[in-house]
């Protein structure tokens, strides 16, 4: 068991706890709110919850569980796409139904594990489960993911991810039209307050910022192509049921479950469409396209057909 103990400081009065330990002692966000779901956190002596908000000059105290190491586990997945393959880095073909790599909770198929399953040697920077890994996408969305396979690119392609250099385009099909047909959505991201495993548009959420454009629009729904410029958990998802257009098929986010069944989707249909970046081997700019998946090509097949 550790434990930590010391006086909150003026910079975090009024902050949720979750956020303040996260920033207090490195932890994530999840980690911080499981901590404090556990009982874990005392201010002046009295059991704080997650959301709950600190006070300038109380005595916190925190006592948790170090996290265990997750162990990446060699399964094969055949639908894994290799986009492209060379000495510094992987572009993979993800779909849906695959973590980017272990976490808590998950007992599916991961990127990770999958690479190692086919003989990839991936760059050994990074927690150990996340080795190689300079971003993600959610399980439930497929489309291209690049992993790093020597160090300077794991350090660089981490840089170019963090200074918002990377361009990420997706695709996505919304219920109804958005107004205006396109448009920027600027709106910070953050922990549902109601749920574990959602995100929501919340005051003191990170700042958020999704670009859209409508590509056609059918009579129930919209194929929209969006730039992100900040890459944030759920991002698309949160930011377009945050307008009343969630994805099809995202019944987390309150997407229509009978254009769902009728559109065969099992899944929100948000697809990593096209990624671009300076290769930090060569120095020049490259971009990778993925095309749409069978389920996500036959339900816009269903849309065009209405």
């Amino acid at each position: 068991m550790e434990h930590r103990s010391f006086p909150v400081p003026d910079g975090l009065e009024g902050a949720r706890v979750d956020a303040g330990l996260a920033k207090l002692l490195g932890f994530s966000r999840t980690l911080a709110a499981e901590i404090a779901s556990a009982g874990g956190v005392l201010v002046d002596g009295a059991t704080v919850d997650k959301s709950d908000r600190l006070r300038a000059g109380g005595w916190l105290e925190v006592s948790w569980e170090p996290p265990r190491t997750l162990a990446v586990e060699p399964i094969a997945v055949p639908e894994l796409g290799i986009v492209h393959d060379d000495d510094d880095l992987v572009v993979v073909d993800k779909p849906a139904g695959v973590a980017a790599h272990p976490s808590l909770g998950w007992t599916g198929p991961t990127v990770v594990g999958a690479l190692a399953a086919a003989g990839f040697r991936i760059s050994t920077s990074g927690a150990p489960e996340r080795q190689g890994v300079v971003h993600r996408l959610d399980a439930g969305t497929s489309g291209l993911m690049v992993v790093a396979k020597s160090e300077r690119a794991y350090t660089e392609l981490k840089r170019q991810f963090h200074d918002r250099e990377v361009e990420k385009i997706y695709h996505t099909v919304v219920q109804g039209h958005p107004d205006p047909l396109a448009g920027t959505i600027d709106a910070p991201v953050g922990r549902h307050p109601r749920s574990e495993w959602k995100f929501a548009v919340t005051a003191d959420g990170k700042h958020a910022v999704t670009h859209y454009e409508t590509l056609e629009a059918f009579p129930y729904a919209s194929l929209l192509e969006v730039h992100l410029e900040t890459g944030r958990t759920h991002q698309i998802r949160v930011h377009m049921a945050a307008q009343r257009h969630p994805c099809a098929g995202d019944a987390m986010y309150g997407a229509d479950p009978t254009l769902s069944e009728r559109l065969g989707l099992t899944r929100q249909w948000l697809h990593a469409h096209e990624l671009s970046l300076t290769h930090p081997g060569t120095g020049q700019w490259t971009t990778f396209v993925s095309e749409y998946p069978d389920d996500l090509a036959h339900a816009l097949e269903l849309l065009r057909g209405d």
